[in-house]
């Protein structure tokens, strides 16, 4: 009877040590979402256009700071390259010359302090921003139609299909950023309305 006993536990024992290792269970994980920290400006929130002329919360200290802990760096130059290089500037304009349209529209000259480049992202334009007896300053020529695009022109006879249509140019502005503390300026590119141009078309009856 004994011997029966110890046999079926020591039969017992072998299975378990001799029975293969549960796998290891791991957590599955489905895909992670994405997010994205957009910045808005405050300046943001008072207008509708892609820029901001006004910025009670612009970090111009921190801009004149940066400006003069990177002047041997070459900021100035890479500023000054910018310049030359970019065909839109009017840096230095402030007055406009009488015009006349095909299409009503507003032309002004810009220094914007906020502004949405082309990827869709808020940035911080240099400008109004003196260092080193050095006046940063960047301005561009903005022409916006003031009439829905669409709208036949005017001056252009009736027998040619005629509309307005608004126009970008692409400009280049230095920008500062922050979170960039080795070298906090790069050049990025921005979209602004350029014009309101009139496209005629085909002559009918």
């Amino acid at each position: 009877m004994i011997q029966s006993v110890l046999f079926v536990v020591f039969a017992s024992l072998a299975a378990v040590l001799s029975s293969p290792e549960p796998a290891e269970l791991k957590p599955v994980y489905g895909p992670q979402p994405k997010y994205e920290k957009i910045e808005i400006p405050h300046c943001a929130k008072n207008t509708t256009k892609a820029w901001c002329l006004e910025d009670s919360e612009y970090p111009q200290y921190e801009i004149q700071q940066a400006l003069e802990r990177h002047y041997q760096a070459g900021v100035l130059d890479f500023y000054k390259d910018m310049l030359a290089k970019t065909s839109s500037s009017v840096d230095g304009i402030d007055k406009l010359n009488d015009e006349v349209y095909l299409c009503p529209s507003s032309t002004g000259y810009v220094q914007p302090l906020r502004a949405i480049n082309v990827e869709g992202k808020w940035r911080t334009i240099v400008n109004r921003v003196e260092s080193y007896g050095v006046k940063y300053t960047q301005t561009a020529r903005v022409e916006e139609c003031n009439v829905v695009v669409g709208t036949s022109c005017s001056l252009v006879p009736s027998c040619y299909q005629s509309k307005c249509v608004q126009k970008a140019v692409f400009h280049r502005f230095l920008v500062y950023d922050a979170n960039e503390y080795t070298f906090p300026f790069s050049i990025e590119k921005f979209r602004l309305p350029g014009s309101c141009s009139c496209v005629v078309g085909a002559f009918h009856l």
